[in-house]
């Protein structure tokens, strides 16, 4: 009986498929008529291969009433990643402000190639949004993790490196003295067009340069106990993970993260962003329906 059912499944859906694209064809001509979207051009995208990654965990922590490093844990990508291979440009999101998907720019950047900063991560979900309905493809920011998986050896791990059980409270300020330093010596704020610091052995280009890029991932703020055993987490959705030559954690409306909104340490020298393609069952149908469907 089992086999018969497992043989007879692939008939199932195939039957499945056919009634629902027969049912969608004709939602489609019984759509009203469309003027033809403009023509968009489509994200290049890299696609990261399934694996683990070791990665240092995204938060704040603190062991026994003390600031820690973040623990480092292997995370597991059972399928491919799909990421654009450059950060959304200029020319780009402005398509978006003209589609009056997205808001205006306080600055607008000076060239079409430049990536697009000044933006908060709420014009950053508009965008998505705004693109997944204008290609029937799902659009949205990666997590901290698929960040860093996607960075491949371009991720910076920027823990201070200190061990757990240090309990004297001038080493960690020395360490954070030091970093700080060094980020402000190394700054670098001009955009650059993109492609500009090369890509990485995933063929995307510009991670870890100089703009920060947002992520869906929320700040998190981690206690642990004196054995590193986790005894309490809070997360707090009005401040998002970015990342680039350091994490930070910034405000979801800030878009000039010079003016404040970082939560701690040097804040990024810009705000830009690039999205994830999620693949599903919207793929299979004809883009026409896509566009017709809610983002």
């Amino acid at each position: 009986m089992a086999t018969t059912l497992h043989l007879s499944l692939p008939r199932l859906t195939t039957s499945l498929g056919l009634l629902f694209m027969a049912g969608a064809a004709a939602l489609l001509l019984a759509a009203p008529a469309r003027q033809p979207a403009p023509t968009l051009p489509l994200p290049q995208t890299a696609v990261v291969p399934a694996g683990t990654l070791l990665h240092r965990l995204d938060g704040e922590y603190s062991r026994a009433g003390q600031p820690v490093d973040a623990p480092r844990a292997t995370v597991r990508f059972g399928s491919p990643l799909e990421i654009m291979r450059y950060q959304v440009t200029a020319a780009d999101y402005a398509r978006c402000v003209s589609a009056g998907a997205c808001k205006r720019l306080d600055t607008p950047a000076a060239r079409g190639d430049l990536p697009v900063t000044g933006v908060s991560h709420i014009d950053a979900t508009d965008y998505a949004r705004w693109l997944s309905q204008e290609t029937g493809a799902r659009w949205r920011l990666p997590t901290d993790a698929e960040w860093a998986h996607a960075a491949g050896t371009r991720f910076v791990d920027d823990a201070r490196g200190l061990d757990g059980s240090n309990a004297n409270p001038a080493a960690r300020w020395l360490a954070d003295y030091d970093r700080e330093a060094n980020r402000k010596a190394a700054s670098d704020p001009a955009p650059r067009p993109v492609g500009s610091f090369g890509a990485n052995e995933h063929g995307v280009h510009d991670m870890a340069g100089n703009i920060w890029e947002w992520t869906q991932s929320c700040l998190r703020r981690v206690s642990l106990d004196a054995a590193g055993r986790t005894i309490g987490e809070t997360s707090n959705c009005g401040i998002y993970v970015v990342e680039g030559q350091h994490r930070a954690m910034m405000t979801l409306f800030v878009r000039n993260p010079k003016s404040g909104g970082c939560s701690v340490g040097t804040p990024p020298d810009n705000l830009g962003f690039r999205l994830v393609r999620e693949t599903g069952w919207r793929d299979w149908l004809p883009a026409g329906l896509r566009r017709l469907l809610p983002a």
